[in-house]
């Protein structure tokens, strides 16, 4: 059996950390699996790095970003090999280079193209545990590139992927996915299992428990991937397709509490909703006044497109004179890019659109199959938000999810009234 253990900053922060993963690992290897160790940079390694960039220089050329960050891995997965020889175990470490990750050139948020498997397959071969540093990769011109942020879990799963691995399981400082962050809804409730799609939207809506690419990369390649703690041997979520699950029974827990349950019966017809989440790192782009809708439209996200720069929650609505207003979100730590962006666009427009900017919202989102064949749902939700007293700034539905924006310090309120009212309700 092929096992892919991903291992985030928090699990490897110190040398006890560390030991302890190399147990976990040393445990399964003696199982007779074979293990493929994908690690993040220890604890807070990361935000270091980037404090010493802005201190040298603050304007630092992307190229140069990535070159520093790359590091944080390197040490990590060399004290992990050191740590699994010092109980006998054999492992090497690889870095991007020599573990074969080749990525797009597009430094600071890079996508794998393809991965050059023969020395991973070699080590194995060979029964070593192999470590390879998460996060990075190179380009076809040679240099360090990364993923983003959370990007190990993407490296994990592509190498679950090309290496046909049984299982991909991505540890982390949370014992599984839950239906809303447990730090700021103590009622959340574990989900035993979520589908791909679901999870895919709860990570691109600010879930911090797996980066939304690597939920991707799942999807495509029918990767199983299971979420568990790495401080607590307890059972954790299984990320899946609904074609695929193993089993319908007991897909939620609550405490000693669990709800039995099978596809015909009504209790899950009724358990819509899988998860509430937030997302701070947030800003709403409003552009009036736009003539030639879907030319410029296509102009406009083409600008986007090439700095790489992603927009949500899309939405047109009829303006004044035959004009058109466009509304959409962009990650906050985007907003200087795409305000250049859309300057540059406007400079070069032969029309006159006005660009609107706020940066004090947040986006609350309810993530589950069937959002939109259930308007039920979304009365819920309103009405939860209404009687929190919080004002709704935007909405944008999909099959799959129900997103508002609000105001960044109405965030908790409308997290925990959503959950309060869509999950919990529904378990009492």
């Amino acid at each position: 059996m092929l096992i892919v253990k991903k291992f985030g900053g928090t699990s490897v922060a110190d040398k006890e950390r560390i030991l302890h993963v190399a147990g976990i690992c040393a445990e399964e290897y003696h199982k007779g699996n074979d293990i493929v160790v994908v690690l993040s940079a220890m604890g807070k390694q990361t935000d270091v790095l980037l404090t010493q960039a802005e201190e040298i220089n603050p304007n630092a050329p992307k190229r140069e970003i990535d070159m520093l960050l790359t590091t944080g891995e390197q040490v990590s997965v060399a004290l992990m090999a050191m740590a699994l020889e010092s109980m006998g175990v054999p492992a090497i470490s690889f870095h991007a280079f020599q573990a074969g990750i080749y990525t797009t050139r597009a430094y600071g948020n890079a996508r794998i193209e393809r991965i050059d498997t023969a020395r991973m397959e070699e080590a194995l071969a060979q029964r070593k545990i192999v470590i390879v540093a998460g996060f990075q990769g190179i380009s076809e011109e040679g240099d360090y590139t990364t993923l983003g942020r959370g990007g190990s879990d993407t490296t994990a799963v592509a190498l679950a992927a090309v290496l046909k691995a049984d299982v991909c399981e991505i540890y982390t400082d949370v014992d599984g996915v839950y239906t809303a962050d447990p730090r700021l809804v103590p009622t959340a409730v574990k989900l035993k299992e979520i589908t791909y799609d679901e999870m895919l939207e709860l990570a691109t809506l600010g879930a911090g428990v797996l980066h939304n690419r690597s939920v991707e990369l799942a999807k495509r390649f029918g990767v199983e991937i299971i979420v568990k703690s790495s401080f607590q041997d307890i059972e954790g979520t299984r990320v899946c397709d609904w074609t695929g699950r193993k089993d319908v029974t007991g897909v939620l827990e609550r405490g000693m509490i669990s709800i039995t349950q099978s596809l015909e019966s009504t209790t899950m017809e009724e358990m819509l909703v899988s998860g509430v989440t937030a997302d701070k790192n947030t800003a709403r782009i409003q552009l009036k006044g736009i003539k030639e809708t879907t030319k410029e439209m296509y102009k406009i996200f083409l600008k986007l497109s090439e700095q790489h720069i992603g927009a949500d929650s899309v939405l047109m609505s009829p303006g004044s004179d035959n004009t058109t207003d466009i509304s959409f979100t962009v990650p906050r730590d985007r907003l200087k890019e795409t305000a250049d962006t859309l300057k540059k666009y406007s400079e070069e427009s032969t029309q006159t659109v006005e660009i609107g900017i706020e940066d004090n919202i947040a986006k609350v989102s309810a993530v589950g199959a069937g959002m939109m064949s259930n308007p039920s749902i979304a009365v819920s939700m309103f009405e939860a938000l209404y009687e929190a007293g919080i004002t709704i700034e935007m909405i944008y539905a999909s099959e799959l999810r129900i997103t508002v924006l609000v105001n960044e310090e109405d965030t908790l309120k409308a997290i925990r009234a959503i959950h309060g009212r869509l999950i919990e309700k529904q378990l009492r």
